[in-house]
């Protein structure tokens, strides 16, 4: 049978949108959990689909986190093998690095938290519309590798979204995150919160309760565009 595979850096439910995605295409997920010492193996066959995800871990710090050696490697073979792949914030920030940009701190050390604004470039109005908010939870990112396409940008980080080769994105935003799951980071105390950009909690709500709909239309719309063949393989 087909794999999707979801790699995850920490025990969180699994009630975000690329898995309400899969499951309403019948499909079977295999969720890996390096962080904490689950084996990934090599990308080989059967792997349709993989989706890396955002987490607490500077991707710079390999040799502190040695599993990211191992994420880094199934990044590069899905890469190689064009299989389907999504990586999402951190996970965004490790495909980056594989490619050879910088990852890490932006100069003055804003964050995002709440939710955000992106504008497309002339390459990513394939995939994003004029006008679409966002949730985010970073204050690392990802400069744009070479060869790759940038797809989108927002007032304070330049670098939002792009694209390698012909099935792999990386998003620094968290579209897959449902309001449940962004109100667990509301009330989880993150240090991120008190740092220069974030969002008072009044006005992410605001946002929230005005854009999240939109948001999560625009996602499972990519979703299907992008890993519908891949759900389609991997159905029970």
């Amino acid at each position: 049978m087909a794999r999707i595979v979801l790699i995850r850096h920490s025990d969180e439910p699994d009630d975000d949108r690329v898995v309400s995605f899969f499951r309403q295409h019948g499909a079977a997920l295999e969720t890996v959990k390096p962080f904490n010492g689950e084996a990934l193996g090599d990308v080989d066959g059967s792997v349709a689909a993989s989706v890396v995800y955002g987490g607490p871990f500077n991707t710079f710090e390999e040799d502190k986190h040695p599993f990211l050696h191992d994420e880094n490697r199934w990044i590069e073979q899905c890469l190689k093998h064009n299989v389907p792949i999504l990586a999402i914030c951190q996970g965004a920030q490790s495909m980056a690095r594989v490619l050879g940009a910088y990852t890490g701190p932006k100069s003055g050390e804003p964050c995002e938290f709440g939710y955000y604004e992106i504008f497309p470039t002339d390459a990513g109005r394939a995939y994003f519309p004029e006008r679409l908010v966002v949730t985010q939870s970073h204050f690392h990112e990802f400069h744009i590798p070479h060869g790759a396409e940038h797809l989108a940008s927002s007032e304070t980080f330049a670098y939002q979204a792009f694209k390698y080769g012909a099935s792999a994105f990386a998003f620094q935003f968290h579209a897959e995150v449902t309001p449940a799951g962004f109100r667990r980071w509301q009330h989880a105390d993150r240090a991120i919160q008190k740092l220069p950009g974030a969002q008072s909690l009044a006005h992410q709500n605001a946002l929230m309760a005005e854009h999240d709909a939109l948001q999560d239309a625009w996602f499972m719309n990519f979703m299907a565009d992008h890993f519908q063949e891949a759900a389609q393989a991997a159905r029970r």
